[in-house]
């Protein structure tokens, strides 16, 4: 594990205490060392010289100089005795002392840190949900409040550049589908007429399947970009339904392909937005039939494994290099090479598929993964957060 902030801050602050108490016990040590030292211990011998060096006791002057080296001896004794007892309980106080301010360091780290916390806080929240929340920290004018005051100001820039993308992804819905709408509109009117040639029968098929791309490349645009935000609101659905429902419209476009599709659904039950989790099946049942050859198969599989809910798409077709992988999830790639595709040219698709389902994934809080198989085509796995009973999704729809 990692050490947090306030560990490191309470160990720099453990460690300045008891290096400032070290020094200071070794300035007062040797101070008392110094001021014992300069005291006339050797007073004493004087004393007793000059009380037996009286002329009655001349005599026994050897007695008066070992008696004056013992008082002598002693006092030393009593000097060193001293500074060894300051010593201890000096570094005893400090250890007494330092294990209390180490606790009290601990706490104030943790009020120093606390408004760290409630950005940090807020900060995931808005990136989990909204981007109109705000920290608005109160206080002291000081760096953290600074730091704050950044923050918001950043979510408030993102929050007008994302509402500004949304309402240009609006307008651009409007704008460009409705010509779009027009130009296949017109071009029927004129394929239905009876006297119509066969030269311009064949010209409006081609433009009625140039129009239809444009269609979906839109369609796929604006998913793409609706998709990119977290989700604000979350239903219940089970990835088993939704695989089922997909797998059955796709029928007919993998007989026409002659793929087959085969499905083992165990239920997978997931909390968002059950159209947005239709559209990523879509593309992946849909890529792994376009991306395939005739003859071959698409398995999809769900299932729930712990807190996790997967569908996982596997399907037969060209071999996938290496190099390729990574880029499968960028909008406007197509695997390279020239290997056959089930799909005809004026079908195919606009290359948003997988890049759509990485932003639908990213947007649940997900993830997406890609592998080439070892005989020729993909096998694509979504992981996304596993849901409680629909009950329980919709306890939680509430509280937001």
């Amino acid at each position: 594990m990692r050490p947090t902030i306030r560990l490191r801050l309470t160990l720099l602050y453990a460690a300045a205490f008891f290096l400032a108490g070290a020094v200071l016990i070794a300035v007062m040590y040797f101070s008392l060392e110094h001021w014992l030292g300069r005291r006339p211990h050797g007073g004493a011998q004087v004393i007793v010289r000059e009380y037996l060096a009286e002329p009655q006791l001349r005599g026994r002057m050897n007695a008066v100089d070992r008696l004056a080296s013992a008082v002598g001896a002693q006092a030393e004794a009593e000097r060193q005795a001293t500074l060894h007892a300051m010593l201890g309980w000096s570094l005893a106080a400090l250890g007494a002392v330092g294990v209390a301010a180490t606790g009290f360091g601990w706490l104030l780290a943790g009020r120093v840190l606390a408004p760290l916390q409630q950005i940090t806080a807020t900060v995931r929240r808005v990136a989990d949900h909204s981007l109109h929340e705000r920290i608005a920290l109160g206080g002291p004018r000081d760096e953290i409040t600074d730091l704050a005051d950044t923050f918001d100001a950043m979510l408030e820039r993102l929050d007008r550049s994302f509402d500004s993308q949304r309402r240009f992804v609006a307008n651009a819905s409007h704008e460009l589908r409705t010509p779009l709408a027009i130009n296949r509109t017109l071009i029927e009117v004129a394929l239905d007429q009876p006297g119509a040639p066969e030269s311009l029968r064949q010209l409006g098929t081609t433009l009625l399947a140039v129009n239809g791309r444009h269609e979906r490349l839109i369609d796929g645009l604006l998913v793409l970009a609706g998709s990119e935000q977290r989700l604000i609101e979350r239903r219940y659905a089970d990835l088993a339904e939704i695989a089922r429902h997909v797998a059955g419209l796709a029928e007919r476009q993998a007989q026409e392909a002659d793929v087959e599709v085969r499905t083992v659904l165990g239920s997978a039950p997931v909390a968002g937005d059950p159209v947005l989790l239709e559209r990523l099946v879509h593309n992946l049942i849909d890529n792994a039939i376009r991306y395939n050859h005739s003859g071959g198969w698409v398995d999809v599989r769900t299932e729930k494994a712990g807190r996790q809910s997967r569908i996982v798409v596997d399907n037969t077709g060209p071999e996938v290099p290496d190099y390729d992988i990574d880029g499968l999830f960028e909008p406007f790639r197509r695997l390279t090479g020239t290997t056959r595709r089930a799909e005809p040219t004026s079908t195919r698709g606009a290359g948003l598929g997988l890049s759509i389902v990485r932003s639908v994934v990213q947007a649940h809080g997900g993830s997406v993964t890609a592998a080439a198989r070892s005989s020729g085509g993909l096998r694509v796995t979504v992981v996304l957060p596993a849901a409680g009973s629909r009950d329980a999704v919709g306890a939680s729809a509430q509280r937001r």
